[in-house]
């Protein structure tokens, strides 16, 4: 794929800019990384290790960027700040899955909220910085399973530690924020996205990964909550609105600032039994079976994102329909099972030339 630094993205703002992403060793980290240096930005990783195998930063030949260290580390993740000096933080790093969080929530409100405020401590200490873009989840409205699609201004809370972890960075985010960043010149906000999907997610009890890792031997895959409804939407979806988010910060335009929703629009939700029927339309190897009631621990089975917000301020919108993001996704997966092939770089070479086509404002 060629470089894509005088094409215009994002107005070249990553250009030779020293970016400082956390959890770049993760499913959407690694993602972005690849989308950045292609942007031509200068990137460091701060992760743990690649947490499986395989690995699509592994697969993309990017780990040659990574600094392996554990945001719980106060000290250490401080180093990295003084060591890089970067001008624009994407905080990633975080323990992501509600099921595990379950299994062990401390560390999941250690990684997730102490991870956070060392994230934050460092920014407003070094003075290379200018803008920081936390990502938190859908999950930390407070969910009330109704056909309400969630805005900025609604109630934040959760129920299980992932979820109640995540509102609670919002809430340091705001507090440094107010308290520390705005002092020091730092712009910043948060970001909310769903379920996003795609290529190179090999994360342990996820939807997707599950049901392709089972497809590449013939095995039906055991899915719980086949009726829950999700704003689905590929990976590439939400980091444009991350990346466009970091455009605004770093000029120093004061509305960018606060939280932000990056969904598809509200009638693409689909249940989590509509996405393997579409799926499985383009590999037809992909069987399932409901085992709901063998899964005790409680998950919401209702959401969806109001991101009016980002449509109407940013001039942010989904390039990719869910029928587009399930095809391009499974097909990835086939790919790779059948013929080693890692698709990545022709997916963003196909989501850009597609958003280029509908004239969204980050190609111009």
């Amino acid at each position: 794929m060629e470089n894509l630094v005088n094409n215009r993205l994002f107005n070249n703002t990553y250009q030779g800019r020293k970016v400082l992403m956390t959890g770049h060793s993760g499913f959407k980290g690694s993602w972005l990384m690849l989308w950045l240096k292609h942007l031509g930005a200068e990137v460091k990783g701060f992760s743990l290790p690649p947490p499986t195998e395989p690995s699509h930063i592994m697969l993309l030949d990017a780990y040659d960027s990574l600094m392996v260290g554990d945001i719980r580390n106060k000290d250490q993740f401080m180093r990295s700040f003084v060591d890089f000096e970067p001008e624009i933080v994407f905080h990633l790093a975080a323990q992501p899955l509600v099921r595990k969080s379950y299994a062990d929530p401390v560390d999941t409100f250690l990684t997730n909220m102490m991870g956070s405020v060392h994230m934050l401590e460092a920014a407003r200490l070094c003075r290379s910085v200018r803008a920081v873009v936390n990502i938190t989840t859908d999950k930390v409205y407070r969910n009330i399973e109704s056909l309400y699609a969630y805005k900025e201004t609604d109630i934040i809370g959760g129920q299980d530690p992932y979820s109640t972890s995540k509102a609670c960075v919002e809430l340091i985010h705001q507090s440094y924020s107010k308290s520390f960043l705005a002092d020091c010149g730092i712009r910043s906000a948060t970001a909310r996205a769903g379920n996003v999907v795609g290529g190179g997610d090999w994360a342990e009890d996820r939807l997707v990964p599950d049901v392709m890792k089972a497809a590449a031997v013939n095995e039906v895959t055991q899915v719980r909550n086949p009726h829950s409804v999700r704003p689905w939407q590929h990976v590439l979806d939400p980091l444009s609105g991350y990346l466009l988010l970091g455009q605004k910060l770093l000029d120093g335009d004061e509305a960018a600032e606060g939280a932000w929703n990056f969904g598809p629009d509200q009638h693409e939700d689909l249940s989590v039994q509509d996405v393997l029927l579409e799926m499985k339309n383009t590999w037809k190897e992909i069987e399932w079976k409901d085992v709901s009631e063998n899964h005790q621990v409680h998950e919401f089975k209702l959401l969806s994102l109001d991101c009016t917000k980002a449509n109407q301020l940013l001039q942010w919108s989904p390039v990719w329909d869910t029928k587009t993001t399930l095809l391009r996704t499974a097909q990835w997966y086939r790919d790779y099972y059948r013929k080693g092939v890692i698709g990545s770089r022709e997916d963003l070479r196909q989501y850009i030339d597609d958003a280029r086509n509908k004239g969204v404002v980050w190609t111009r």
